[in-house]
């Protein structure tokens, strides 16, 4: 899967968030996008996944033939601070749900990606009861164990504990391999420290525009 930025940019009302972004994404490797809090990282990631278009510019993306950014949806997935799961669900009813939509990775059960989830609590309380940090386990979970060849994630530690960040990375290193992953982060921490390629956004920040 490649993904390429071509003369990108996106401005709200008369400011840039950024400008004239060039850039290749490629399958196999993992890239950060490093910036301070409100610099646009989550706006680029939003727009790499389609659900922002560019102000300027083209998204193109590319598998064994050219996608369109319409059907893109179908080869990503996203975790982020912003998305909401269905707390009125129990995570077996939300496992179903998300999983009919999109494929489990080879070899995994719905069973399989809930154990994997290693919850301290019963599979039937509501998501409702859960903590910030199982919500963002769930979200991750969900991101990872989707067969798709793209994984967007943004600040994906938000409230974990150390023994969440650890079964982060180690889903990471178990299940991406050849995979694109690209993570936003605001400082260079352990939850990117997988990230060979890393994009600092406020390099494409036009000159005498203010950071929202």
């Amino acid at each position: 899967m490649i993904i390429k930025l071509e003369h990108t940019g996106k401005k709200y009302n008369s400011e840039w968030i950024f400008r004239d972004l060039n850039y290749r994404f490629e399958s196999g490797y993992k890239y950060a996008i490093l910036g301070k809090n409100g610099s646009g990282k989550s706006t680029l990631l939003r727009m790499i996944s389609g659900i922002l278009d560019p102000t300027e510019g083209f998204v193109k993306y590319c598998d064994s033939e050219n996608i369109s950014s319409q059907d893109i949806f179908r080869y990503i997935t996203l975790a982020a601070p912003y998305q909401e799961v269905i707390e009125d669900f129990t995570i077996n009813e939300l496992l179903k749900f998300h999983f009919s939509f999109k494929n489990p990775l080879p070899g995994l059960t719905l069973r399989n990606i809930n154990d994997l989830l290693n919850f301290p609590v019963s599979s039937k309380k509501h998501i409702r009861e859960y903590s910030s940090g199982m919500k963002q386990r769930i979200k991750i979970a969900l991101a990872v164990f989707s067969d798709v060849p793209v994984i967007l994630l943004d600040e994906p530690a938000m409230n974990l504990d150390v023994t969440g960040l650890e079964w982060y990375l180690e889903l990471i290193q178990r299940y991406t391999d050849k995979r694109l992953v690209i993570v936003c982060s605001n400082q260079e921490k352990e939850e990117i420290l997988f990230c060979t390629e890393k994009i600092q956004i406020g390099d494409y920040k036009p000159v005498g525009t203010r950071i929202r």
